[in-house]
Parts: C-alpha cells; sequence; structure tokens
C-alpha cells in the first residue's frame, strides 16, 4: 500500500497534539551527536559501523551531522549494530530509581521522523519496563523494516486509528483497542489516516532483564540507561 508523507515535520505542525520539544536544538542534531559519541566510545569508524549496520555510509554521516532525520527503524539497525538500547540515543546518563513519578508536563520526550515519543518510565532501573505514549502524524510509520526484539509488547491505542502489522496479520486499532505480543515476531505499525493517532507502548524485554551486561535487540525503550 502507498503512503503520502507529508512535507513538514510532526515539529512544525500547528495542530499537533502538544508543543513540540524544545526548539532551541534541533531533535536530528541532538540524535546525530549522540550516534557520533556512541560510535566513538565503541572505538568504530563510520565506515566500521556502515558495514555493521548495512547502512549507507553517506546516510551515517548526514545523520551524525544533524542533515537527516532518521526513522525508527533506521536507530533500530544503529542501536542493534552499537549494542545499545535505542533510547541511549536521547539521554546523556543514567538516574534509576526505585519509584518513578512522572509529571505529565515533566516527560522526556523526542521527534524521530514524523513521531513523538514521550517516555514514562525514565530512570526505570534494570530496564525491566519501557513505558511510551507514543503520537503520529498523520500517513506516517514506524519505518521501512520490520522491528524484531526479545520480550513482550503491550499497544493500547489512545485516539485516532493505527495499523499494527504482525508477521503476516494486521490489526486496526482505535481508541480503547489493545494488542499484547511476543515481539520476537516482525512487526511495524503506521497511521493511514489524515488525522493524528496516539498509543500507549509498553515493552517488557527478555534479555535486559536476564543479563545486565549482554547485548540485546533493542526496541523503543524507556530504560535511558546509557
Amino acid at each position: 500500500m502507498s503512503k503520502r508523507k507529508p512535507s513538514s515535520s510532526i515539529k512544525r505542525v500547528t495542530s499537533a497534539p502538544k508543543a513540540a520539544i524544545n526548539n532551541d536544538v534541533s531533535p536530528e542534531i541532538l540524535v546525530g551527536l549522540k550516534v557520533r559519541e556512541i560510535r566513538n566510545r565503541k572505538g568504530l569508524s563510520l565506515r566500521e559501523l556502515a558495514a555493521r549496520s548495512k547502512l549507507n555510509i553517506n546516510t551515517l554521516s548526514m545523520l551524525e551531522n544533524g542533515k537527516s532525520s532518521p526513522s525508527v527503524s533506521t536507530l533500530h539497525q544503529l542501536a542493534i549494530s552499537l549494542e545499545v538500547p535505542l533510547s541511549a540515543f536521547f539521554e546523556p546518563q543514567a538516574s534509576f530509581k526505585e519509584v518513578v513519578f512522572t509529571p505529565q508536563q515533566q516527560r522526556p520526550e523526542v521527534i524521530i521522523d514524523q513521531m513523538r515519543l514521550e517516555v514514562l518510565g525514565k530512570g526505570v532501573k534494570h530496564n525491566v519496563i519501557q513505558p511510551f505514549v507514543v503520537t503520529l502524524a498523520p500517513q506516517s510509520d514506524s519505518g521501512d523494516n520490520l522491528i524484531v526484539h526479545t520480550g513482550f509488547e503491550l499497544v493500547y491505542c489512545l485516539s485516532g486509528t493505527i495499523n499494527y502489522s504482525i508477521g503476516e496479520n494486521v490489526y486496526t486499532l482505535v481508541g480503547g483497542d489493545s494488542l499484547i505480543f511476543e515481539s520476537h515476531q516482525p512487526h511495524k505499525w503506521e497511521n493511514n489516516s489524515a488525522e493524528y493517532a496516539k498509543m500507549l507502548l509498553v515493552l517488557f524485554p527478555f534479555e535486559q532483564r536476564e543479563n545486565l551486561g549482554s547485548s540485546h535487540f533493542p526496541s523503543l525503550s524507556a530504560s535511558w540507561s546509557e
């Protein structure tokens, strides 16, 4: 099914359900700088990371220099290649808590392409649960590549219409509908409508819980542990 991409980013659309991120520094630059920082810390050249992630070296260069906005699937590939949770690209340091209370107006958030992620679990210990509120712009999706990671995934549609593909099946969710599935199954989501859609996304990864030092298949994570 072909999809039209809106010409403007979600952060520039005045009808967005919530105000955009701090505009002092663009999300593209912040994410790009973090990718470069992690790559350098791992001792990898840009060419080596391109080989690991199977991403074009020019694509990586543009990303690191804040000249392009990555999709969720692109960041997912980079997180797997760099052996970090995807949240590592958005938060500079860890802060674990026994109890996490997040007032609505203090949720950390980031814009990725046409999607806003609001983190509900910043500081959750050991990544055992990774909750997000995800807002999807009209005619947007999670990216070209299917997402695969360990554990389980809970999706609860708060508003709008979201098509969630799991394996060969497509589930259409409207407000109040939910999904729970084993997330080793290839999956993706999209909003084909002309309206914004919002969902609660909660991830329960296995590997991060079982062995905190091991490499794992990262997902849209609220661990913020890097």
